[in-house]
Formats: structure tokens, C-alpha cells, sequence
């Protein structure tokens, strides 16, 4: 098969090729770092996590995705969603846990995993990529679509991580990557305000994406809660802008570093910039 690039709405069924190529893409990456055994305890842009606790970390959420779709398709009940605040914490103490386990075995059992989770994404109908719901451990019933959009999230910026670790800081992530994430991020900064960081905050801001990926947005924070809706015009009325490419805007999301520009009220732009709570 050859690369899949053509900018599509990457929620769409339409966009299935598209991103199971970069699961598959950014999944080899991933692989090549971590088959060597070099790189195994090499500290990573994750501040508490080595090569082998990102392993780690991968195979607690894959193995999660296989354990819920289980459950979905026999139609049991999930225990509540734990929440996103919850999130950072408990995913650092099960990505750790797998360091008492051989190199070689917990490599496997990720890769074992990965394969089967795969599989199930390539045989998801039309209609169970839209509307079959899935528990998520944190977020609760997602659509099927997020969980291969969650797998170019693991592979692509914690491949990233491991560069960083190795010490390719100034690397981006693939502008194909990073444009199959935007939409998504979207969903994130809307789940992922601060309640004490948002207080008292009332503002309107521009928000602008470059290349064919990208756009422009106008965000509205009111209320502690994050919106946005497309912009066609100058941005008339916003206290303030933030222009960025693909990867920063993902990187940034995520919270790897204040990436991007901006420009307007100082003010405005130091409150939206710290937000939003790590995950």
C-alpha cells in the first residue's frame, strides 16, 4: 500500500485507510526504537518515563482497548469512567509496573496486543466506526473511531518522546500524523480545562492551524468552558491569536512545550496558555 495523505475528515469513515496507515507508520517507528536494546532505559521527554515505561505504558493501553471492546461486543456494563484528572497519575504507576517483567517478553506482549487491535480495526464496518460505543476507562463510551485516532496519539507523540530522549529535540512530529490529530485536539482541550486556571477567565481568541490540515478557529472561554467554531474572517474582536503548524499544535496540546506564536493581550495569552491540566 502505498502513503495515504489526502487532508479528509479524520472522524469519517472515509478517512479509515488514512489512519490505519499512520497507526502503521508510526507503529514501525516505534518498533525500531525499541527493538534496540540500547535505548531500552534511555529517559524520554516523559519526565517519569524511560523507553521501557513508554513499552509499558503501551501495552496497559492496548491491552485496555482489547479489554473494553470485549466487553462492549457482549454487551456487559463498564464500571464508571475514572476521569481525565485521574488519567496522568494511574497510567505512570501501570506503565511502571511492567519494568519487573523481561525485556524481551514485555516487547512481545505489546506487539502480540498491537496485532490484535489492529486486526479489529481493519474489519470495523461503516456503521461501528460511527456508532458503536466502546467504554473508555477514563472518558466512558466513546465512538469506535477514537480508538484508532487514540493509537496514532500512542504511537506518533510517544515515538516523538523517545526521539527527544535520543536526542532529536528540534524533530516535528509527520505533518500527515499531526493532521490526523487536529479535529481530536479539539476534544481534548474542550475535557482538559483547569477549573482554577479557567477562573474568572472570559475571553475570545483566534486560533490558526497552517497548511491543508489545519484552519482557523475563533475559541470562546466562558464559564470554565472551552469552545470554538470555524473563523473565515480576520479574527475581528479576539484578544489574542495563536498561529501554529500541524506539530507544534499537537505537541503543544499535549503540553511538550509551549509551541506555536502568538500575538495580542500578554495577559490573555499566559492564561490560555496554562489552562488546561496535563494528561
Amino acid at each position: 500500500m502505498g502513503t495515504i495523505s489526502k487532508p479528509v475528515n479524520t472522524m469519517s469513515y472515509e478517512a479509515k485507510p488514512l489512519v490505519l496507515d499512520v497507526v502503521r507508520t508510526e507503529r514501525q517507528a516505534f518498533y525500531d526504537m525499541i527493538d534496540d536494546p540500547a535505548n531500552w532505559e534511555v529517559q524520554t521527554r516523559c519526565s517519569e518515563c524511560q523507553v521501557r515505561d513508554v513499552v509499558g505504558h503501551m501495552i496497559d493501553v492496548t491491552e485496555g482497548y482489547l479489554s473494553r471492546w470485549d466487553m462492549a461486543l457482549k454487551g456487559e456494563t463498564a464500571p464508571d469512567a475514572l476521569g481525565l484528572p485521574a488519567m496522568a497519575e494511574l497510567l505512570n504507576e501501570h506503565a511502571q509496573a511492567f519494568r519487573a517483567y523481561p525485556r524481551d517478553e514485555v516487547i512481545a506482549r505489546l506487539k502480540t496486543g498491537s496485532d490484535r487491535l489492529y486486526s479489529i480495526f481493519e474489519e470495523l464496518s461503516e456503521d461501528e466506526w460511527g456508532n458503536f460505543l466502546v467504554p473508555h476507562p477514563y472518558m466512558g463510551p466513546l465512538p469506535t473511531f477514537f480508538y484508532p485516532a487514540f493509537q496514532v496519539i500512542d504511537y506518533g507523540v510517544h515515538t516523538w518522546d523517545i526521539r527527544y530522549g535520543l536526542g532529536e529535540k528540534l524533530r516535528k512530529l509527520d505533518e500527515r500524523t499531526a493532521g490526523v490529530l487536529i479535529p481530536y485536539m479539539f476534544v481534548l482541550f474542550q475535557y482538559t480545562v483547569d477549573a482554577g486556571s479557567a477562573a474568572g477567565l472570559d475571553t475570545v481568541y483566534g486560533l490558526e492551524v497552517s497548511s491543508e490540515w489545519g484552519g482557523r478557529w475563533r475559541v470562546t472561554i466562558k464559564d470554565g468552558q472551552w469552545s470554538a467554531e470555524p473563523d473565515s474572517g480576520d479574527f475581528a474582536g479576539c484578544e489574542a491569536v495563536f498561529s501554529f503548524d500541524p506539530s507544534d499544535f499537537v505537541l503543544s496540546a499535549y503540553q511538550r512545550f509551549p509551541g506555536g506564536s502568538a500575538r495580542g493581550d500578554e495577559q490573555v495569552i499566559n492564561r490560555v496558555r496554562s489552562l488546561f491540566f496535563a494528561i
